[in-house]
């Protein structure tokens, strides 16, 4: 019973449509929370977390599905996610800024993410069509952490380019 609350990610999961966008956009709603109300690092904490647990889950439940991927498994959704959010956090984080002054700094991962995991570039395609608990969670980890890279560079356009000639 625990495999399968932790792989739907308490019943996320089995939200629908798009299970995998509900499992990133609770992610998401759960880590500005613990950003703002809890401490910072609870986030990139949280996908260590979220990555341990599901190499765990997922293993038993896929042993009882007959999908290779099921959609109702969002914990590889949610570890991603927060590993897509840390890139921001973190540094948000060190300059004490709150994370709902600088919205870009969770709504660029929570979309650049999505548009990984959805489209499967390169190395998250290649991990996704590995099959397995392996396949299931180093293709949400690779687009999380491609979100990351992304989030980071277009913060770093913004206020390097755009920001100085507002």
């Amino acid at each position: 019973i625990m495999d399968k609350a932790i792989a739907t990610f308490f019943g996320i999961g089995h939200l629908r449509p798009a299970p995998g966008t509900w499992g990133s956009a609770a992610a998401v709603v759960l880590g500005v929370a613990a950003y703002e109300w809890l401490h910072p690092m609870l986030v990139p904490a949280g996908f260590v977390l979220a990555t341990l647990l599901g190499f765990w889950a997922v293993p038993r439940v896929l042993a009882d599905s007959a999908e290779g991927d099921p959609s109702w498994v969002v914990i590889d959704e949610v570890a991603g996610q927060w590993l897509a959010m840390s890139f921001t956090v973190i540094p948000l984080a060190q300059k004490g800024v709150s994370i709902l002054a600088a919205w870009p700094g969770f709504v660029a991962p929570f979309l650049l993410f999505r548009l990984f995991d959805i489209w499967k570039p390169w190395l998250v395609g290649r991990a996704d069509r590995r099959g397995g608990t392996l396949g299931v969670m180093a293709d949400d980890l690779w687009a999380g952490l491609f979100a990351g890279v992304v989030s980071v560079i277009l913060a770093g356009l913004y206020h390097a380019v755009l920001e100085p000639m507002l």
